[in-house]
This record gives C-alpha cells, structure tokens and sequence, in this order.
C-alpha cells in the first residue's frame, strides 16, 4: 500500500510536461495550418507570374500588368520569407515537444529508479522546453507581423 501514494506522485510529477506537450500541440496545428495558406499564396502568385510573363512577349503587355508583375515579385519575397518564419516556428514547438517528453520520461526514471541526480537534468530539460515555447511563440509574433505588411502592400499596390 506504501508504493500507491508514490506512483500518485510520479503521474502528478509527469503531468506538467504532459500539458505542455498537449498545448504545443495545438500550436503546432495552427502553425501548419499557417504554413498551407502561406504555401498555397505562393503557389498561385507563381502561376499568375508565370501568366504574366507568358503574356509579356504580347504587344498587349500594359503599365497595369507591369505593376502587377511587381507587386507579384515583391509579394513572393516576402511570402518566402514568411515561411522560413513559420518553419522556426513549427521547428521550436516540435523541439519543446522533445524535452517535455525527455523531461516526463526522466521524471519517472527518477522515481522509478530513485536517482536524485536527475533533478538538475529535469529542470533543465523543461526550462529549455519552456524556451523553445517561446521561441516559437516570437516566430509566429513576427511571422503575424510580416503577414500584415504584406497585405498593406497589397492593397497599396492596388491603388
């Protein structure tokens, strides 16, 4: 009956990490569903590039595609960007993913084997875990920002 109140323990000690692998994983699914629409925004800004430029051995080629032609260009830079952005994101939550996993694994290795020593590695796992978070957390942050430059470019662009 002794060991009962101790393997309690081991799981409440592994449910921290466990949540965090939980809620990284919901920030990992809205990041890849960021990295699609991003994907997908530069696959059709190349094929209406492509169109463009089919189009300019044409004598029909005006100022109007021209610009677009820019716009295009510019657009597709900053998407590329865009995309590295969201890959460090999706990078820094996959690896905070891997040390809380480490961390709950060494948790019960602790306990189970009763290594004291472990302790220090435990909190530096999870505190590097927590850090990849945030990381990740500032990727997406600026990944945002830049979205909204490029929308206000866009809609420049247009007038």
């Amino acid at each position: 009956m002794n060991q009962l109140p101790s393997f309690v323990e081991i799981i409440q000690l592994m449910l921290a990490p466990g949540l965090m692998i939980s809620a990284c994983g919901l920030l990992l699914l809205g990041m890849n569903n960021k990295y699609s629409l991003v994907v997908n925004r530069i696959r059709l800004l190349n094929d209406e590039r492509r169109k463009i430029l089919h189009k300019m051995d044409d004598k029909d080629f005006n100022y109007h595609e021209n610009v677009r032609l820019a716009s295009i260009l510019k657009q597709l830079d900053a998407l590329v960007y865009r995309v590295m952005l969201v890959r460090n994101a999706v990078l820094s939550y996959t690896v905070a993913v891997a040390l809380f996993v480490l961390t709950s694994l060494s948790i019960g290795a602790e306990e189970i084997f009763n290594i004291s020593r472990l302790n220090t590695l435990i909190t530096i796992l999870f505190s590097f875990g927590m850090l990849s978070v945030l990381s990740g957390v500032i990727f997406a942050a600026y990944e945002t920002y830049k979205g909204y430059e490029i929308v206000k470019f866009e809609v420049a662009a247009e007038e």
